[in-house]
């Protein structure tokens, strides 16, 4: 037999021994469809969080304030170094003025903001507001200006970043358990559906051994049987997903419409570029590594018999 021929025989093989076994070949697909569609769904989840941290992230800044009686040259050459520090994105300066301008409407009403007349209570509130490329980075750009002359504080954004920084470390680990919680029971429904099909047919495998046959060539229909159930697992749930994503983003954009209003959500094109290939891995891996190991284990058996 050519190794076409060997190839068809072990296809056709692993789709009877999926017949066979039906209940528990059904179990280990299902399994492993919700493992995908969980996993699928945390992640639209996870990267969608992450792209409105990245969008909060690039609003996070730390605000420079200066000695009293300090002069405008040196406000504007600490300006020219803060722009040179590594991780900086947007400088913004805020004179006394405009300081006193957005006090005036955020905190004051217009009977109490007149009684000041022409006089500027913040007149020594100038300012700089710094915003980094990553948030990774404001620790050490908060060290660097403080240490420059002429600066009296840095109001910094730590609790603001502290916080995003949880929630997407948070994400990531319930992820992480989840879904590998999930594999593991997969894994074992799909070692428990090769060892009742290795053990249906013992007789057969032992007469196949008998007359010379190549332990590649008893193993590939159960190998086919692992791909097949661990690639039915895998396809159902990304057909499902990849149909409804749009629909779950216009469904929480309109049941929380104030908060994602200006949320942009990531596509489907970037989604499926990370899940598509790594859902396949997750769900070939599985089938083919837990119908392998099951194999080497259940033919050692049946020769020491």
């Amino acid at each position: 037999m050519g190794k076409f021929g060997a190839f068809g025989y072990s296809v056709d093989q692993g789709i009877k021994n999926i017949r066979r076994n039906k209940l528990f070949s059904i179990a280990s697909m299902a399994t492993m469809a919700l493992c995908i569609f969980l996993f699928g769904v945390l992640y639209f989840v996870m990267a969608n969080v992450q792209n409105m941290i990245k969008e909060a992230e690039s609003g996070v800044g730390v605000t420079v304030f200066f000695n009293e009686g300090i002069a405008q040259e040196r406000i504007e050459e600490i300006g020219n170094e803060i722009r040179e520090i590594k991780g900086v994105s947007t400088v913004n300066y805020l004179n006394a003025e405009d300081t006193w301008k957005q006090y005036k409407e955020s905190y004051l009403n217009p009977e109490l903001a007149a009684s000041f007349g022409n006089d500027n209570p913040l007149s020594n509130s100038m300012s700089y507001t710094v915003y980094f490329d990553d948030v990774s980075y404001e620790t050490d750009i908060v060290t660097q200006i403080e240490a420059m002359p002429g600066v009296r504080k840095v109001n910094n954004a730590n609790d603001v970043v502290n916080t995003l920084t949880k929630i997407n470390r948070a994400l990531q680990i319930g992820t992480v358990l989840l879904v590998g919680l999930l594999l593991s029971i997969a894994s074992f429904l799909i070692s428990t559906t090769i060892t009742v099909g290795v053990s249906i047919r013992q007789k057969e495998i032992s007469i196949m051994h008998l007359i010379g046959a190549t332990d590649l060539f008893i193993k590939g229909p159960f190998l086919i049987e692992g791909l097949i159930i661990g690639l039915i697992g895998v396809c159902v749930p990304l057909s499902v997903l990849y149909a409804v994503y749009y629909k779950i983003v216009a469904l929480v954009v309109a049941k929380f419409s104030g908060m994602f209003l200006t949320m942009n959500f990531v596509t489907t094109k970037e989604i499926f570029t990370f899940v598509l290939p790594v859902s396949l891995i997750i769900g070939l891996g599985i089938g083919l590594s837990s119908s392998y190991f099951t194999l080497r284990r259940q033919l050692t058996q049946i020769r020491s018999n």
